[in-house]
């Protein structure tokens, strides 16, 4: 049996079984404030989950972005790239160095791809085509395929 991947935090916790509101009442402004506060935990599963939760939000404020920012700087790679979504969505011009640069690393996870696709820019064309060879990982591959696609179209894969 697989073990399932969840963040240490019984608060994140809470939030990911819809038991802690983020919006709607003094509590769940409260609840986001610690969840924005998770983002710089000590504890990578912590930080990673919180940063996804946050990138996922509808929710777009200096303090969101702030967070997403610091998290796009993070030393564990796939907080990285889960800030890069959060950033993504909420705009793109600003995504667009960091996703370039994060295309241009060694590594590159799903949600690498998911903001390229999302910033949809020309401007990463190049830096997708060295990850749209075949490798191990069919899934990733179609990943990188869309987003390459969504760049040379310019057009968002975003639905808001």
């Amino acid at each position: 049996m697989v073990e399932q991947y969840e963040p240490a935090s019984d608060f994140l916790k809470a939030i990911i079984a819809e038991e802690a509101p983020l919006s709607g009442s003094p509590l769940a402004e409260e609840n986001m404030r610690q969840l924005i506060a998770m983002t710089r935990d000590y504890d990578v599963s912590n930080r990673d989950w919180a940063t996804m939760i946050l990138s996922m939000e509808e929710a777009d404020t200096p303090a969101i972005r702030q967070a997403l920012l610091s998290a796009a700087a993070d030393a564990n790679e796939i907080v990285r790239a889960e800030a890069l979504v959060g950033i993504a969505r909420r705009d793109r011009k600003l995504a667009l160095p960091l996703v370039l640069e994060a295309l241009s690393s060694e590594w590159a996870s799903m949600p690498v791809f998911e903001a390229a696709a999302l910033v949809a820019d020309p401007a990463l064309v190049d830096a997708l085509q060295r990850w749209i060879e075949p490798s191990e990982d069919e899934w990733l591959d179609q990943q990188a395929l869309e987003a390459l696609a969504a760049c040379e179209q310019g057009v968002s894969t975003s639905h808001s």
